[in-house]
């Protein structure tokens, strides 16, 4: 049996917040088909605008909710949330280009709503995951390099018993555990830190269950975890 457990320790720091999770079964992720998700991804780029009113940028609610977040644990230097460099690269008008299929589903409800969306193969966990804060010791290596760099103590993390999975809580993943078209059964996340965006967040979920049913296949459930139900089981 496999879990994911956000911790005590994570609850402590971040007391309202909300983390989403579908867990996506058997599903195909090898489509050849790029166009398809050119296409979603196109449409939902054109929607960053309407998230950043404010010309200038970290002032924008959904940048800054995120900004002020990092500022309560460990970070690396210059480690900003997956949404604020998402929708940064828009509004310098670069596109988002496809990855595989389920990513680009994420990345396409992550810019419709503004609310980072990350995912991981299932089939790569070591034991259970865990939202947590780091010791300083967990192996990590990210895409592009192959050196680990583990995170620093008390660095909110993904994790499992075979290193950081996720670190600075979203900023970026191990190459371990990513998606790949290989991937069958996926586990993806939406996180919040505003309470005032209840509505979107719970939509986004929604949205993203449906797309991935519509476009992948197999079979997905949502699971909304807050400080009283901090645990789901992944695998059993």
């Amino acid at each position: 049996m496999k879990k994911f457990i956000i911790e005590t320790d994570f609850w402590e720091v971040f007391p309202e917040a909300k983390i989403g999770i579908i867990l996506a079964k058997g599903i195909q992720n090898d489509i050849q088909n790029t166009a398809i998700f050119e296409a979603l991804l196109i449409e939902a780029s054109k929607e960053v605008a309407k998230h950043l009113p404010d010309e200038e940028f970290s002032q924008n609610s959904v940048i800054k909710a995120w900004r002020d977040a990092y500022q309560l644990f460990k970070t690396k230097k210059g480690a900003r949330s997956s949404i604020e460099a998402l929708l940064k690269r828009v509004k310098n008008g670069n596109q988002v280009g496809t990855i595989n299929p389920l990513v680009d589903l994420y990345n396409a409800v992550s810019m419709r709503y503004a609310l980072p969306c990350g995912g991981e193969d299932i089939s790569t966990f070591v034991g259970d995951l865990r939202l947590t804060k780091a010791k300083g010791d967990e192996p990590f290596i990210t895409l592009g390099s192959e050196v680990s760099e583990p995170p620093y103590a008390g660095e909110i993390v993904y994790k499992d018993e075979a290193g950081a999975v996720c670190r600075c809580w979203n900023w970026r993943e191990s190459v371990r555990t990513m998606l790949t078209e290989e991937t069958k059964d996926a586990f993806l996340c939406i996180e919040s830190v505003d309470p005032a965006r209840a509505a979107d967040f719970e939509a986004a979920l929604e949205e993203l269950k449906a797309s991935i049913t519509e476009h992948l296949g197999g079979s997905s459930e949502v699971f909304i975890l807050d400080r009283t139900h901090p645990e789901i089981i992944i695998e059993s």
